[in-house]
């Protein structure tokens, strides 16, 4: 199996090389992960139908497991070899450095090894290594005894890891930096004595000894309270050296008066923040570390590490050293000059100064090898320019700023610096402009810190403009702030200017990462996937572009959605900075351009996400935007919908906004199967009205018959029948003028619809079958099927012999196509011609069948309505336990969804049923739910009603 390796400390996984392979259903992927738990072992048949279906597997077990074998097989690409039969099990042959858990193990040995050596950064390093490996939970999704079994071993040498973790932290003096996570470890695992030792020790060091004796004297109540024990001897022994203020848990530090060289920058009297990352960085120097601060432009950098070295400056009685490379500009400075300049502030004269770098270099770090000094490396280009000026090992701190991360600088920590907090950034601003006005228009405080995105060098800038104009109010400042277009030219102030700081930034870039950083502008403030920047660019990836503005810290990455895709953005400044770059760069059709591929990628992936969902109804015939298939694969269709909901709305309005009418609506219709599971009606509007504007702006009447369609549906949901006729009428009118048999056998049959709740069901079965024409010439069989069940139950409800056989048509056909979600829907209609025979089991045996069916494809929407009806049916039966179960259920899913007539009818049904079993109280309390929801849908008249039946009552 060359390349393949296999993930378990997480959900079962495989790659090759770094690529994720795509395994399979479920399924497989518990197959894979039951031979992986027995890796190099036989495991026999019944034990991956135990792992695969738990205790309820189908009849079909045996040879499913052989199916899916065979799937795991050929989607790895194993040989018989590697993956083989073994009598009636398999047996799977897996190297050690193919598992994770494997090279977890390991590098924990590793890392016990350089411990044991004296080695504790690489000591440090192997742990850390060692963590990356997990994902999540060791062998996620399966629940077999021996699953258990082994995720509990692996839990308990993972945790050790965290704990080896934090006490090399403390052994290598980061005291401030371990008080976080050992404080985490210690709430998600309170009875883990040893957490509770390093947490009072790391807590003692940092200066805070009352805090360390309440976290004993915590663990000590709460062994007490739940197990009736007193804390260990480490514990205890650890308690005794705080109260004694023992010497032995101090880290030595000497000290020295001499101060030769000072040549640190003035401190800032008006910094502001930044209080975790200073004491990092704090901790960090204490530690003697190279430290790199590292940032987007404008976020504090220097300023920052100037303050921390002021206030650490005092352990390090040699002095301090600076230097300003001048990374950013056209020309960094080279190190050879620069370790002249030092060399020069150590006492070495020209007359004996190397002419080489090398030999420079090995002349400064031997006059600082005896030193405790500290060195200010100030806008470093990269790694390579700074590594000849870091003086050696041992008593020397170094702290580097950048605005790029500088992952090959080896051995170097990292503090990586954001925007300011909101009540930073207020704070701030008032320093530099003043207090008094600052509190006099705080709401105008406020919206100028939002509009300069919290960024210290703006706030400073606005902050250095208000306090030179005191006759400004800051309302003033902020209307000049809310145009986009001249931000950037407001924020300048002497030789203070965001645009020029920016400028700096796109330097050194390469050029395709200054192109999509600019084309990332006009995309808007959405968090966006990696994937957009191929199309972006019009290539097939964009990894090596993203990595490059991520680490010059131009794009930032925000979190990490519900599917697992790291999500981007830009600050709001650098939008409105990329955006007027990209105007004044590129052309009108090659920003139009752009912004069409990534659109057209959007519409790629939303129907393919829509075509892996269950079959809707809602789709039209497709229109003729392009589409452009990026580097991305949607697996889990719902979860991709969830975590791209806002971005298709912004999709949707970008369209619009350029003008690219058919991909506004085709965007806007790929969505609408999402939006109809979800019950997402306000976004289906929403979308529908914005793409429904274009459509109309460019006279594209194919685009307008789909969004009326669209629109009349969602009225429908909502009970807004009027409105629906009115849309759905139009929407005929339009397929009819196109030629559309397709769109108007839809539009049609939403029509029929609206008919039929209206109670008019001549008007009904006749738009029905004129439905059912257009949708048999155009081969819509879901909807064929679908619109026969509808003719079938007008039938029935007019008295037609034929009713049965419409609806056993209609259910036939979804059969034919595979389709579950058609086939419940069908039955739970099939009920109520079951009902009105008189065939009660009947009707009971489709509606346990359908809500089986909705249940399994996770349709909660629909499952509602068919426990609305299994109530009905067992309230009409007297049958008051499971009617009430269903009728909750039913109404729980309608008020979430919004559905206020069918929640008011649960309750009706409820009520009436507990009226009539004689439990007033009950019956009350429902009934008054169901008048209050149908005087708030419109229907006094049934609220009446109800009225009179509970005063009858009472």
């Amino acid at each position: 199996m060359p390349g393949v390796r296999f993930g378990v400390l997480g959900p079962i996984a495989a790659w090759r090389g770094a690529d994720p392979i795509e395994v399979g259903s479920g399924k497989c992927l518990r197959v894979l992960g039951m031979l992986l738990l027995h890796a190099n072992q036989r495991v026999d048949r019944e034990q991956i139908i135990e792992g695969a279906w738990g205790g309820q597997p189908p009849r079909s077990a045996v040879n499913l497991v052989q199916k899916y074998v065979g799937d795991v097989r050929r989607s790895l690409d194993l040989d018989d070899g590697a993956l083989r039969t073994v009598g009636t099990g398999y047996l799977l042959r897996v190297e050690p450095d193919q598992l994770d858990s494997t090279q977890f193990a390991s590098r924990l040995a590793r890392a016990r090894e350089t411990r044991s050596d004296g080695d504790l950064t690489a000591a440090r390093e192997h742990l850390a290594e060692a963590m990356t490996l997990w994902r999540g939970t060791a062998f996620s999704g399966l629940d077999t005894p021996a699953a258990t079994t082994e995720r509990a071993r692996l839990d308990e040498y993972r945790f050790g890891a965290l704990e080896d973790l934090a006490e090399l932290d403390l052994l290598r003096g980061q005291h401030a930096a371990a008080i976080p996570d050992l404080s985490r470890l210690a709430g998600e695992h309170p009875y883990r004595e040893r957490v509770r030792e390093l947490l009072m020790i790391a807590l003692y060091r940092s200066g805070r000894q009352g805090d360390a004796l309440e976290v004993f004297h915590g663990i000590q109540r709460l062994l007490a309270r739940e197990l009736g024990a007193n804390p260990g001897p480490g514990l205890q022994r650890v308690h005794a050296q705080i109260l004694r203020a023992d010497p032995a848990l101090d880290l030595v530090t000497a000290t020295r008066e001499q101060r030769p060289v000072a040549q640190l920058p003035a401190d800032i009297p008006d910094f502001t923040g930044r209080a975790e990352p200073l004491a990092e960085l704090l901790g960090l120097l204490a530690e003697r570390q190279v430290v790199v601060v590292a940032g987007a432009p404008g976020t504090g950098k220097s300023a920052l590490a100037v303050r921390a070295l002021h206030q650490a400056r005092d352990a390090f009685p040699d002095g301090q050293l600076y230097l300003d490379l001048a990374g950013t500009s056209a020309v960094p400075r080279d190190p050879a000059v620069m370790l002249a300049e030092l060399l020069r502030a150590l006492g070495v004269t020209d007359a004996v100064m190397p002419p080489g770098l090398h030999e420079r270099a090995a002349l400064y770090r031997s006059r600082l090898a005896d030193r405790r000094m500290l060195v200010l490396l100030d806008d470093a280009a990269g790694a390579r320019q700074v590594r000849p000026l870091l003086p050696p090992s041992g008593g020397c701190a170094v702290v580097v700023t950048s605005r790029h991360r500088l992952a090959d600088l080896a051995g170097a920590e990292h503090v990586e610096l954001d925007v300011l907090s909101a009540a930073d950034a207020r704070e701030l601003l008032a320093r530099v402009a003043g207090a008094e006005r600052v509190e006099r228009e705080p709401e105008q405080a406020d919206a100028i810190v939002r509009l300069c995105g919290r960024l210290p060098l703006a706030l400073r800038i606005t902050g250095a403009k208000l306090a030179g104009r005191r006759a400004w109010t800051l309302r003033v400042l902020r209307d000049r702030l809310e145009d986009e277009s001249r931000r950037l030219r407001e924020l300048r102030v002497g030789d203070l200017d965001v645009r020029a700081n920016f400028d700096l930034s796109l330097r050194l870039l390469p050029e395709a990462a200054v192109r999509a950083f600019r084309l990332l502008g006009l995309l808007g403030a959405e968090t966006l996937p990696a994937w957009v920047i191929g199309p972006l660019l019009g290539r097939a990836d964009g990894d090596d572009v993203l990595d490059a503005l991520v680490d010059a810290y131009l794009v930032r990455l925000v979190t990490t959605d519900r599917i697992g895709q790291p999500r981007y953005r830009l600050h709001d400044l650098l939008r409105a900075y990329a955006a007027e770059g990209a105007q004044e760069h590129y052309p009108l059709e090659e920003r139009r351009a752009a912004v069409e591929r990534v659109l057209s990628a959007w519409l790629a992936l939303a129907e393919q996400a829509r075509d892996l969902c269950y079959p809707s109804l809602f789709r039209p015939t497709p229109g003729r935007a392009p589409r452009w298939t990026p580097d991305y694969r949607v697996i889990d269709p719902l979860a991709w919908f969830d975590a791209e909901r806002g971005t298709l709305l912004r999709a949707i309005e970008l369209a619009a906004e350029w003008g690219m009418a058919e991909l506004a609506w085709e965007l806007a219709v790929a969505a609408v199967p999402y939006y109809d599971h979800r019950s997402l009606y306000q976004d289906w509007n929403r979308s529908h009205r914005i793409a429904l504007d274009a459509a109309a702006a460019a006279g594209d009447a194919h685009g307008e018959a789909a969004l009326l369609q669209g629109l009349g549906q969602v009225h429908i949901y909502l009970d807004e029948m009027a409105e629906a006729r009115h849309d759905l009428r139009r929407s005929v009118k339009l397929y009819q003028e196109i030629g559309d048999p397709r769109g108007e056998g839809l539009a049609l049959a939403s029509l029929g619809t609206v008919h039929r709740v209206r109670g008019e069901l001549d008007a009904a079965l006749a738009v029905d079958k004129e439905a059912l024409a257009h949708l048999v010439a155009a081969g819509h069989r879901q909807a064929e099927a679908q619109i026969r069940t509808a003719i079938g139950i007008i039938g029935f409800e007019q008295g037609a012999e034929d009713a049965g056989r419409w609806i056993e048509e209609g259910l036939h056909i979804a059969r034919r196509l595979g389709d579950r979600h058609r086939q419940a829907v069908i039955l739970r209609t099939l009920s109520r011609y079951h009902l009105g025979i008189g065939d009660t089991p009947a009707a009971l045996r489709d509606l346990t069948e359908a809500l089986k069916m909705f249940n399994e494809i996770g349709d909660e929407r629909c499952g509602a309505y068919t426990d609305q009806r299994l109530g009905v049916i067992y309230a009409d039966l007297a049958d008051r336990p499971r009617a009430d179960s269903a009728l909750h259920r039913a109404a729980h899913v309608f008020r979430m969804n919004g559905d206020r007539s069918n929640e008011a009818a649960c309750w009706q049904q409820l009520g009436e049923l507990e009226n009539e079993l004689g439990d007033p109280a009950a019956a009350r309390h429902h009934l008054g739910l169901a008048i209050e929801l149908w005087r708030a849908v419109g229907l006094p008249e049934r609220a009446d009603s109800l009225q009179a039946v509970v005063d009858a009552a009472g």
